[in-house]
């Protein structure tokens, strides 16, 4: 009997994680790529990065074709229809990879912050819901880039002379000098004029999170303040989609690099009564159970 395939896809504003497995749910063939969210990268950079990649993993004949993407639906809907040679096309959002990992299709929640941020839920009758995700420019509480964001405007503060000095101002300090940038305000136009700013002012992140993780006070607060907020979002979730259960008894799992970066889960666990459970697993293992089970 002939060998047929199937393609899952998690697509990201960082990477892009592709999958092949065999019509008995073995793993084929793997294949990694830059971010392809359209709003981020443009639409263009997007549907060039994601043909290549599937041409990349591509073996005949393939089934289907499962794409988990970020970004504007439409667009990835438009793009499904153009695809030839690969099956059955069919695209969900890319909260659905990490809401399996935290719940393996049962009922449950999962909390993410990485580049953007999230929640994502399934109620008891099997239904998914979303609840933020509105992209960089609106606000994405407990993402990478809100908590660049927050640093960017504390240390600029500081380096003007109007906030107390702290380590935060010497992050955003220390970034500008990298780049061969000592002047304040040319620091400032280059976080306004630079081509992708949510990734440069995202990329200040990691730093805060150091800080907090080594105690200090300042970073502490502010990593609280990017987090909470989405934690809020998740009780007000698991709230109305679970009338009859006791928050500390709906699943709850934590994901992307912020959400369970040991400092934020270390904030968050005193403040809520839902039972956060880090989840490590790469999203793309959960596009694996999706199409193991489909």
């Amino acid at each position: 009997m002939e060998t047929s395939y199937r393609i899952g896809v998690d697509g990201g504003a960082s990477k892009t994680d592709l999958v092949l497995m065999n019509q008995s749910g073995k793993v084929v063939a793997q294949h990694a790529a830059p971010g392809c969210n359209p709003n981020v990268v443009g639409s263009e950079q997007a549907r060039s990065t994601i043909l290549s990649a599937l041409g990349e993993i591509h073996r005949s004949p393939v089934t289907h074709t499962q794409l988990y993407m970020a970004g504007i639906p439409e667009f990835w809907q438009e793009l499904a229809r153009s695809l030839t040679d690969f099956g059955q096309v069919t695209t969900e959002k890319d909260s659905l990879p990490v809401l399996e990992l935290a719940t393996r299709g049962e009922a449950g929640l999962v909390i993410h912050g990485g580049t953007g941020s999230f929640v994502a839920a399934r109620d008891p009758l099997g239904d998914v819901h979303y609840a933020g995700g509105l992209g960089w420019r609106l606000g994405e509480p407990g993402s990478g880039f809100d908590l660049g964001r927050r640093t960017v405007t504390r240390g600029m503060m500081e380096l003007q002379g109007w906030a107390p000095a702290t380590r935060v101002g010497q992050i955003v300090k220390d970034h500008g000098e990298s780049i061969g940038i000592h002047d304040t305000a040319e620091l400032l136009r280059y976080f306004y004029q630079n081509p992708a700013p949510n990734k440069v002012i995202a990329s200040l992140a990691p730093a805060m999170l150091h800080l907090a993780s080594e105690g200090d006070e300042m970073a502490t607060s502010m990593v609280l303040d990017s987090a909470q907020p989405l934690l809020d979002i998740a009780t007000r979730v698991a709230t109305q989609l679970f009338p009859e259960t006791p928050l500390d008894d709906v699943p709850a799992g934590l994901t992307g690099p912020i959400m369970t970066h040991p400092a934020v889960v270390q904030l968050l666990l005193p403040r809520t009564p839902l039972p956060l459970r880090p989840i490590k697993d790469s999203p793309i293992l959960g596009v694996q159970r999706l199409l193991q089970r489909a």
